[in-house]
């Protein structure tokens, strides 16, 4: 566990992936990083801040009292406090061998250096200053980024674009105290006690950016988590093929025989920067084997899991009383309806086979996976429905404790507002603006519980 204050010792790590490489980085951090790297490598050159310096990595005394040089590395010295960790910090780039990574490591925790717990060194950046709570977390969804979205959005909360979204509010919010205190505490040396609209008016204007940035959840999560999409239909509809076509390959088996999928079958593609898992399924139907009866179970367990469903339909075949069953069964949940095989019939004919059951409030397209028509339109129509329409913007919260923060914020503001309104002594008003103030601060992590802190940078890899 992370002693959560200013720590004293110096820590290592091997800072690269595990396995062989061009490079690998052996990093420490605190007093003695510059010592005791010293003892490890041969510098050519004395070390200086911000430079890298060629050196021998050397290994046990030799026959001629020599120690034997084993490597080559470049040495990277960045003194306190201009460093990640705000500490002395030394990397020292060998050759991606995991037998002198190995070697670098073990001869650090001899001379005195103690081995990193999982984000350490990005705690330690948090104690000293140099990153606050969300910039942190960012740090590990910049290192876990999936697609390019991914990683600019952590980039950019790790830049502070969310610290300064809040910053107007919390500053707002702490003025506010002031002129409550300053009322109650110097009352008796003419100090105007704060008029009831006046509080009314301060705590209203809080609310549309605290309101705003909780909204923003909703595409935090997504570009941060993903969704998954289930692709279901009755057999040889076309699902295996348009599965194919999302996720542009050959991915599921398609043949002309109904039933050819008999389990589950999954991609993971990036929509617009947002991971979505496909998940191609049995076709739906009374099966006749066991196997299939048992895909078609999996198949109604993937539907219920997904977060969209896409129904496809064929176009060329009326619609049966399971599709009609499928239908009402995603009735208020997010969902799609593909037409498939639409290059098969004349123009106009599914559109009003659909309206003719009564399917006009359904989100339909008319696709080809043959072809590619309406493919372009379904990706669009599915990023639609999954983001709601919201527009990507910076300083997103992007998880639940994040989320949890703001909201509790709003609660304790609304609470504040109606013992304003029903003319409760300040003193009880501030209570609750304190537990809003407290409820921001745990955001950027200022009183956020040490258990909580150590549970967060517990999820990073070691060396970071």
């Amino acid at each position: 566990m992370i002693e959560l204050t200013a720590p004293t010792d110096t820590i290592v790590a091997i800072s690269t992936p595990p396995g062989r490489g061009g490079i690998g980085i052996v990093r420490l951090s605190g007093a003695d990083s510059v010592s005791i790297s010293a003892q490890l490598v041969r510098l050519r050159q004395p070390l200086e801040p911000a430079h890298a310096r060629l050196a021998d990595v050397v290994g046990e005394v030799g026959i001629c009292a020599e120690p034997d040089v084993i490597d080559e590395a470049l040495v990277t010295y960045f003194e306190a406090p201009h460093s990640y960790t705000a500490e002395d910090v030394v990397e020292i780039a060998a050759h991606g061998s995991p037998v002198i990574l190995e070697f670098l490591l073990r001869r650090a925790i001899a001379l005195g250096a103690r081995l990193a717990e999982p984000g350490e060194f990005t705690h330690r950046a948090f104690v000293s200053g140099r990153l606050d709570l969300t910039q942190a977390e960012a740090v590990r969804d910049l290192i876990e980024a999936q697609t390019l979205t991914q990683a600019r959005q952590a980039a950019s909360q790790m830049g502070g674009a969310l610290s300064r979204r809040v910053m107007p509010v919390k500053q707002s919010l702490v003025e506010l105290i002031a002129l409550l205190e300053a009322g109650i505490d110097f009352a008796e040396d003419d100090v105007d006690v704060t008029p009831q609209e006046e509080i009314a008016r301060q705590i209203g204007a809080l609310v549309p950016s605290l309101a705003a940035l909780e909204v923003s959840f909703a595409r935090g999560r997504l570009v941060h988590y993903g969704l998954t999409l289930a692709i279901v239909g009755r057999p040889n509809a076309g699902k295996s093929s348009l599965f194919n076509r999302l996720a542009e390959r050959e991915r599921a088996i398609v043949t002309a025989s109904p039933g050819t999928t008999r389990d589950l079958v999954t991609e993971r593609i990036s929509l617009d920067g947002i991971p979505l898992e496909l998940v191609d399924t049995a076709g739906l139907r009374e099966g006749l084997e066991e196997a299939e009866q048992i895909g078609i179970a999996r198949s109604r367990e993937a539907l219920a899991d997904a977060d969209i469903v896409l129904i496809v339909l064929d176009a060329t075949e009326p619609i049966n009383e399971e599709e009609r069953l499928l239908l009402a069964a995603t009735d208020g949940r997010p969902a799609l309806v593909a037409m498939n095989k639409s290059d098969l019939i004349a123009n106009g004919r599914s559109r009003s086979n659909l309206d003719a059951e009564g399917l006009r409030s359904v989100g339909v397209i008319e696709t080809s996976a043959l072809t590619g028509e309406g493919i372009e339109e379904l990706r669009a129509r599915i990023l639609r429905l999954a983001t709601g329409g919201a527009a990507a913007e910076p300083g997103l919260l992007t998880n639940l404790r994040q989320h949890q923060a703001v909201t509790s914020t709003m609660e304790a503001l609304a609470d504040a507002a109606l013992a304003n309104e029903n003319s409760i002594p300040h003193e009880m008003i501030l209570l609750d603006l304190y537990r809003a103030l407290w409820a921001l601060d745990s955001l950027t992590g200022q009183t956020t519980p040490d258990d909580i802190l150590n549970l967060i940078f517990s999820t990073f890899c070691i060396g970071k």
